[in-house]
């Protein structure tokens, strides 16, 4: 294999949404709109949480983290597929489509950390209740948030120089709207065995070792709930998961739905589940969170405030 030109092709063309102009129309103006909210709302979050010191604790700190992660991760996929319908291209060059994809798995990867940091911190506030300053330490908080970075990283470099040394031919339409790891291998011309064996070790470990501490904790957090005696513990307990367990469903709903499944192409249901959790999860976050909790929303108000002042 020439050492100095490992493909054959300079882009790649993606398939969009739908395949139809029409459609991809009314798509896009949707996805923009989409876009500005996800944007709007998350760094909204992300300035209350800074301004209000009521809200200077490991929960918010992880939350701030989350809709910072989001915003980056709506950020690599939406503005790129806006830009080519505007210029009527559809084509993405080679690095900017190895680029996407490192940068894709980066952020995809560290939203499932921040979830499942943010169900041990609610196992620590509702299972130890009298340890939890002493056990969620700004330290231990910050060290997380880093440790989780540093895997993530880890693991996008590796599928990304996996994916470089690969050979692709005259087969360059990816069927998908951004260029996801599954379908662009597909389309390489040279051995994939390397690339396939690594995934099938290595990202369910990376991808499960989150979920397995989300339903861990969550287990914990029931186990423990139930023996609270009165109604009104419990729907004050639960209340505090609402919101969490709310986006970990949505998340990881999709995403088992696109990745856990043998699938030769990816269809119309792929892509639907692509749409939620690259998109739609990032989009509804904010509200979520905030929406369901009094001190979120003491805290956007006085900083609207402060705007309009």
């Amino acid at each position: 294999m020439d050492g100095d030109n490992h493909t054959a092709v300079t882009e790649f063309f993606l398939q969009g949404l739908s395949g139809k102009q029409e459609e991809e129309e009314v798509l896009c103006g949707l996805f923009l709109c989409m876009y500005l909210v996800t944007i709007t709302g998350n760094l909204l979050i992300i300035l209350a949480i800074t301004c209000d010191p009521h809200l200077h604790t490991p929960m918010y700190f992880f939350l701030a983290n989350l809709s910072g992660v989001d915003v980056c991760f709506s950020s690599v996929i939406v503005p790129k597929m806006l830009v080519s319908h505007a210029v009527g291209s559809k084509s993405i060059s080679y690095k900017q489509c190895m680029t996407q994809m490192y940068f894709f798995i980066i952020f995809c990867n560290m939203d499932g950390y921040l979830l499942s940091v943010m169900a041990y911190d609610r196992y620590v506030a509702i299972c130890r209740p009298l340890h939890y300053t002493l056990i969620m330490r700004p330290r231990l908080c910050v060290l997380l948030v880093a440790v989780s970075w540093v895997i993530t990283n880890l693991h996008a470099l590796l599928h990304t120089l996996l994916m470089v040394r690969l050979n692709f031919c005259s087969n360059n339409t990816i069927h998908h709207f951004f260029c996801d790891p599954y379908p662009l291998l597909k389309l390489s011309c040279s051995d994939t065995h390397i690339n396939d064996m690594v995934a099938f070790i290595e990202c369910p470990l990376v991808f499960l070792t989150p979920f397995t501490c989300i339903v861990v904790s969550y287990a914990y957090i029931f186990s423990n709930v139930l023996k609270v005696p009165s109604a009104q513990g419990i729907r004050k307990a639960l209340s505090t998961c609402g919101s969490h367990l709310t986006v970990v469903s949505l998340f990881y709903g999709a995403i088992l739905g696109v990745y856990m499944h043998p699938s030769s192409s990816f269809s119309l249901q792929d892509t639907v589940a692509s749409v939620i959790f690259t998109v739609v999860t990032p989009l509804v976050n904010p509200f979520i969170y905030s929406l369901r909790n009094r001190d979120m929303k003491t805290a956007l108000r006085k900083l609207i405030l402060r705007f309009q002042t």
